[in-house]
């Protein structure tokens, strides 16, 4: 395996990882996606965010990660801790499964109502930020600038395969994901995921 697949597949693991887990997000797109209520624009919209709070986080806290040792290392065993606490709380979760009720009836909305509304909850969401300014690139940072741009290209390449995903597939989904086993699956694997990440991360530095 090439040596540049390695991390765009790791960024693209991790971006899965994190986007799937159930949200106010995906909640948001997968109810407008049940109702055909412009589903383009707000998969566009979501990813795009996703994309610009990713590419901050290379920007700017991976190289200043990158260019100061004592935040390397706090930044490599940070994002493995918090990684290792996510991978917990998937195992958790999996055994207590939640449903996500996506039959509510979704709200109209314009082109331009549905672009602003997906933009606070890219932009507006802390845990969104959290995840891609800070957690993303705070592991990118730890990558030299080649590896670095591979391993958030990956990451943004999950975001906009899965809003897509989930705003035109989520008539074939919603009855799965009503499934209190679906979400069990789901967060097991999410928990491998990040466990074999985080180890990773702490093994190969």
């Amino acid at each position: 395996m090439p040596f540049e697949t390695a991390f765009f597949l790791k960024g693209l693991m991790l971006g899965f990882s994190l986007i799937l887990a159930i949200g106010a997000q995906n909640a948001f797109v997968l109810r407008q996606g049940l109702a055909r209520q412009q589903p383009f624009w707000i998969a566009f919209t979501s990813a795009l965010g996703d994309a610009l709070l990713i590419t901050l986080g290379a920007l700017g806290v991976g190289t200043l990660i990158s260019s100061v040792p004592l935040l390397k290392g706090l930044a490599m065993w940070g994002g493995a801790l918090f990684l290792l606490w996510f991978s917990f709380k998937s195992f958790r979760s999996a055994l207590q499964p939640a449903t996500l009720d996506s039959t509510q009836k979704a709200q109209k909305l314009t082109v331009r109502a549905a672009i602003l509304t997906s933009v606070g909850f890219s932009l507006l969401n802390p845990h969104a930020i959290l995840d891609t300014v800070v957690l993303i690139g705070s592991i990118s940072g730890q990558y030299r600038a080649g590896q670095r741009w591979t391993f958030a290209a990956g990451s943004i390449v999950a975001s906009f395969v899965w809003f897509f995903a989930l705003a035109y597939l989520s008539g074939f989904l919603a009855p799965l994901f009503r499934k209190p086993i679906t979400w069990r699956v789901l967060d097991v694997l999410i928990g491998l995921v990040m466990l074999g990440i985080a180890v990773s991360l702490v093994l190969t530095h």
